[in-house]
């Protein structure tokens, strides 16, 4: 009787096998993130004072995050991911006090790999992410010239010039993103924020970005609008009561040359405002230039960014620098040290310098 069942078991055995491949092939949930921490002295513009700090996001804001996706079949899937920035230096989630768990990206959607993406919810900008991947530097909010001049208030109130930087964060609540397939290198993405404010539906932000990868060369160009920050009517900064609208756009393109990889980037951000308490409207322009060097096991990098900020009454101008040098240790651990140089018209230089570590896992 032994016997004449052992076929039969062995069968059963190799059917439940086959099956929990499949299905384990049809799904997948993933824990990654970053952690990215630094030692090192930072001095503001217009403060005389330096502080010597370990801080946390040298190179890169930390991040841990869960995404997952399921095969529906037909070569469409579902997708999610919940992530959020933190702080190793204190233990704390967020960039900064107050911010939420999940502020870098929190999304359920659908893809196709004819049709394109779409994600629902809390959504990374293309107008971010073509700032990114544009400047040598990328998105590290202690060292980046690029990222200062557009995601931070220009650090100087003269004669009533009082430049907020991009409105709306890197990251929108509320928004659809959707996403072309790759054509030939060429992908266009398109977001739309929704104010969810009763009887007031023009409140809304909106834009998008095409990005085009060929062999050694990049490029691409972004344009968002945005009608309200954080919620309508009610814009983080002080300084824009009466705002009406800001719009931006951005162009950028990088060479790899092999010895050297080239950036180049430019922006133009305008800021209107419905009275003219503010001076009248701002308008932000930038140009940034940079390289990266292969050297070793890493690379030098280096970024310039000049920027012109003006209304109806003054201006202002800024030129900023930074310099670092990347040191890979393996796939997923580097070090860097970095030098920081911003100088506002105005008021006294500011600088910082740090030596870090990043790990991926």
């Amino acid at each position: 009787m032994k016997k004449q069942y052992k076929p039969a078991l062995k069968l059963a055995a190799i059917a439940a096998t086959l099956f929990s491949g499949a299905a384990m092939a049809q799904s997948s949930v993933t824990l990654y993130g970053m952690a990215d921490a630094f030692i090192g002295g930072v001095k503001n513009p217009g403060s005389g004072d330096r502080a010597y700090v370990v801080n946390s996001g040298g190179m890169q804001t930390s991040y841990w995050g869960i995404k997952g996706t399921e095969d529906l079949g037909m070569g469409t899937k579902a997708i999610f991911d919940l992530n959020g920035f933190f702080r190793p230096d204190t233990g704390s989630m967020g960039r900064f006090t107050g911010d939420s768990m999940f502020s870098r990206n929190a999304f359920v959607g659908l893809t196709n790999e004819t049709y394109g993406t779409l994600k629902i919810g809390r959504n990374t900008t293309p107008y971010f992410v073509s700032t990114i991947l544009f400047n040598p530097l990328v998105d590290s909010y202690t060292f980046s010239p690029m990222i200062f001049h557009t995601y931070f208030p220009t650090p100087q109130n003269v004669g009533g010039v009082s430049d907020p930087g991009i409105l709306g964060d890197s990251g929108w609540n509320n928004s659809l993103l959707y996403s072309t397939p790759n054509f030939g290198g060429l992908t266009a993405n398109f977001i739309y924020g929704f104010g969810e404010s009763p009887g007031n539906n023009g409140k809304n932000k909106w834009g998008g970005n095409l990005t085009y990868f060929s062999g050694n060369f990049a490029a691409t160009l972004a344009f968002q609008q945005v009608k309200f920050d954080v919620a309508p009517f009610d814009p983080q900064n002080a300084n824009l009561a009466g705002l009406d609208k800001q719009s931006a756009v951005q162009a950028g393109v990088t060479y790899d040359f092999k010895i050297v990889k080239a950036f180049l980037q430019g922006q133009y951000i305008k800021t209107n405002f419905n009275t003219s308490t503010n001076g009248g409207d701002i308008k932000h322009i930038d140009g940034q230039a940079g390289v990266a060097v292969p050297v070793g096991a890493g690379n030098i990098l280096a970024s310039y960014t000049y920027g012109r900020v003006l209304n109806e009454v003054a201006g202002i101008k800024r030129n900023t620098f930074a310099v670092a040098y990347d040191y890979n240790l393996s796939k997923r651990t580097d070090v860097y040290g970095a030098y920081y140089y911003d100088k506002v018209s105005g008021v006294e230089h500011g600088d910082t310098f740090g030596v870090g570590v990043r790990h991926r896992f």
